[in-house]
């Protein structure tokens, strides 16, 4: 997913025709955005975590990200960015409110393996207060980042509303 946020920005900037992504609004914690039209159309929303633990030196930005993808019939896709490259076939590990939810990383990235899972974790997520990922880095490192999930049910109904995603 963050490939696509990176076309969506070279893209805008190459071609001054091209529409920045629209901002739907800040809903606590979270914001929610849409861009495109028709078949390529994305919502999504985006939040950096409160706190985030390790013994790094440094890290590129941290993100966890929920989008919909009405043209590829895409909806709940959740994505964390993690600022560093996991470990090779290392997992992450979300946690919210006692439930646990392993992730397949690559790169900077993790995923759930499947929407059952982006599905049961975003129920969990409308639920919970905060969410605690966990992963390590390619050197080792343990990290930790908490993300709070104040606004996390009205942010989401507002991508829903605006890709059709009931």
């Amino acid at each position: 997913m963050r490939s696509i946020l990176i076309l969506v920005v070279i893209l805008a900037m190459v071609s001054p025709a091209l529409a920045a992504p629209k901002s739907l609004g800040k809903f606590g914690d979270w914001a929610a955005f849409v861009d495109g039209s028709d078949k390529r159309k994305v919502c999504y929303i985006f939040s950096a975590p409160k706190k985030a633990e390790g013994k790094y030196k440094a890290r590129d930005p941290i993100f966890l990200l929920v989008s919909h993808r009405p043209g590829d019939r895409v909806t709940n896709e959740i994505s964390v960015d993690t600022g560093y490259d996991y470990k090779t076939n290392s997992e992450a590990t979300a946690s919210i409110a006692g439930r646990s939810f392993k992730m397949f990383t690559k790169g900077k990235n993790a995923w759930n393996s499947d929407a059952q899972a982006d599905r049961a974790m975003v129920e969990a997520m409308k639920g919970g207060s905060e969410m605690v990922v966990k992963g390590v880095s390619q050197r080792g490192t343990l990290t930790t980042d908490t993300y709070s999930l104040m606004g996390f049910t009205a942010a989401l109904a507002a991508i829903s509303k605006a890709c059709d995603a009931g």
